[in-house]
This record gives C-alpha cells, structure tokens and sequence, in this order.
C-alpha cells in the first residue's frame, strides 16, 4: 500500500489529482509496494526558511526532499517511511512560464523529483543526473498530462 499526504499549505487552488498517476508511476517502476511519504505546498518565505536552515542556502528554490532513509531504513509494519516533500507553489508557477511548460507538466516533475530523492536518487555527479533525469521524463511523458509542451 503506498500512503501519501498532499498539505496545501499555500492555498494552490487548481486541480492537482493527477498526481496520483504519476505517484503509482514512480513507485512501480521502482518496485515499492508499502510506503508513506507527504508532500507540502509552500510559500517562498517557507521553501527559502527549509533551504536556509536545512542546506545553509539563504535563498527560495523549487522543491526540497527529506529522505528519512538517508540514515537508516525507516520500516514499522512493512511499512517504509519515506520522509517529506516541500515544493514551492509560486516558484512552480515562474518555471512553468519560464520554461513553457503547462503548470501541470511543472508540478509533476517537481514532484517526481522530489519523490526520486525520496527514493535514493541524487545529482551530486554528471552520471547520477543523467540517470535520473533521464527516469524522470520517462516517467513523465507517460502520462499526456504531464507530457512536456509541444511546439
């Protein structure tokens, strides 16, 4: 059983069901059968807060994953307890326009980013990145929802 939390915390008043595709997408393709997690909708004063006092980076940024595995497997019940997702609704919005993305396409990858982090995926190195923005748009151009723009 996957078990996940949407907070909308910043009051995003569009339709956001779609995202529970992309979710089940993400965590069959990577063979995970139990798990919970949750994602936050934030302002910029509270990503650029997390990001200031989590990564000593004073400034806003688009998502930000907590891994609670990235100590030791979190497992109660057969149950792994993925960690939190916060990303930044304003922000979401300027790259969706700076990219030409639809908002939907925009919010989709920052959540599958930030769920594959979650999941143990990182881009500290070129090899890394590679590999998972690679399984990111596979991911996400299966779904015409969240399919990139096509000119």
């Amino acid at each position: 059983m996957i078990d996940y939390s949407i907070t909308n915390e910043y009051g995003y008043d569009k339709d956001y069901s779609y995202l529970d595709n992309l979710i089940k997408r993400v965590m069959k393709h990577e063979k995970v059968k139990s798990a919970t997690f949750s994602i936050v909708f934030v302002d910029n004063k509270k990503i650029q807060d997390l990001n200031k006092n989590y990564r000593g980076i004073d400034k806003i940024t688009d998502v930000i994953s907590f891994a609670f595995e990235d100590n030791a497997d979190i497992v109660y019940n057969n149950m792994r307890f993925l960690g939190e997702i916060y990303i930044c609704i304003p922000r979401m919005l300027e790259q969706a326009k700076e990219y030409g993305h639809s908002e939907t396409r925009e919010l989709a990858f920052l959540t599958c980013h930030g769920l594959l982090h979650l999941l143990g995926y990182d881009h500290q190195s070129k090899e890394e990145e590679k590999i998972m923005f690679t399984l990111q748009e596979e991911l996400l151009e299966k779904d015409e929802k969240t399919r990139k723009a096509r000119s």
